[in-house]
């Protein structure tokens, strides 16, 4: 039998109890045995749903990790504080998973990689779709050189009306940004990837806030306040990549469009092409004629999970946990990760000055 891992929580709502808390609970060698959320009656509910007898509540995640003896901690906070929590972690010797993206800011993002890299601890980011099963294929079909140089790609986070209007998703302060930041980081990281490309040159970005200054009763979640709207409703990004490869990231929480995609990419490449629409679609050409593939895509045949749910956050957290006890490096790195909150930084950067901007600036 494994040793039992002791994990902490910080942060206590949607988020947590949607993915992580379910996620941890199903893996046996785990305890949760520390919650913390500045609303303590959120942190005393996760605790009594999820932790062991006894688990202690804290409203003061410094309190928790200065008390309590943790091996992991998970962060899932707003992105304002993903930085100072996961680093206090990682200098009280634990291991850290922290939720997308890695941080609100660039220079958050790089003083987390820093204190990972200066205590040895391992740092990951809530990247989920990556270990879906049409992601995890279609990575393998890259790595094997099925669709040669891929130097065009478009990385699809498009929602018509779904603006999420609780807890602080529309306020700019505490996240960052509205829809880039928050599912364009999705398909941001899932494009790079996919394309093992980690090295943009300059970006060109285009913010919107055309809806979101008027309440509408179509969304899915239903109206927001138009006063408590301080982000984007739309964003647009052209990178361009050192080795000359293109991606075009689109992303919006209302756009009225019928072309609805979440966390996809759409990959080209010399030899073969690929998109995630209703399905993965492989397309090419065989003995002159054009085809069009759909892999047969099951539970099976991924290299890093052995389990019984092929749910990605079953699949995210039970790489993670093996990760800290084989001492082995998680999926997502955060090496990876800081890439792409710096292209985000970037693309709101060029909305704000109108002016390409350039990584070596």
């Amino acid at each position: 039998m494994e040793r039992v891992v002791r994990v902490g929580i910080v942060g206590c709502g949607g988020i947590a109890n949607g993915k992580h808390l379910p996620a941890l609970s199903r893996i046996e060698n785990v305890q949760m045995v520390a919650f913390c959320d500045l609303v303590v009656e959120r942190a005393e509910k996760a605790a009594k749903e999820y932790g062991v007898e006894g688990a202690a509540v804290y409203t003061d995640y410094k309190e928790m990790l200065d008390k309590e003896d943790l091996e992991v901690v998970h962060v899932l906070t707003p992105n304002k504080s993903h930085a100072p929590v996961s680093i206090y972690a990682m200098e009280h010797d634990c291991h850290v998973m922290c939720e997308k993206p890695m941080a609100k800011t660039y220079a958050d993002a790089k003083a987390m990689l820093e204190a990972h890299q200066r205590t040895g601890k391992k740092l990951t980011i809530g990247y989920q779709n990556r270990f879906r099963s049409d992601s995890t294929y279609l990575k393998k079909a890259c790595e094997r050189g099925d669709l040669g140089e891929i130097y065009f790609a478009k990385a699809h986070a498009v929602r018509r009306r779904a603006v999420p209007t609780w807890g602080v998703f529309l306020n700019e302060e505490e996240q960052g940004g509205g829809p880039l930041i928050d599912i364009g980081t999705h398909a941001l990281d899932l494009t790079l990837w996919c394309m093992n490309n980690y090295k943009p040159k300059a970006v060109k970005g285009s913010v919107f806030k055309k809806l979101g200054d008027h309440n509408d009763s179509g969304n899915a979640w239903g109206p927001w306040d138009p006063k408590e709207y301080t982000v984007e409703d739309s964003a647009f990004g052209f990178i361009e990549m050192e080795d000359g490869a293109t991606i075009i990231l689109e992303s919006s929480w209302a756009l009225n469009t019928l072309d609805s995609k979440e966390a996809r990419c759409t990959l080209c490449g010399t030899k073969a092409g690929a998109d995630m629409d209703d399905s993965l679609r492989i397309n090419s050409d065989d003995f002159g004629k054009l085809t069009t593939t759909k892999p047969e895509l099951g539970a099976g045949g991924v290299d890093f999970f052995e389990g019984s749910s092929a749910r990605p956050e079953d699949i995210e957290a039970r790489q993670w946990i093996r990760a800290v006890i084989n001492d082995t490096d998680p999926v997502v790195k955060p090496e990876q990760a800081i890439v792409v909150t710096q292209i985000l930084e970037k693309i709101y950067e060029s909305a704000r000055t109108g002016k390409e901007v350039y990584f070596n600036d």
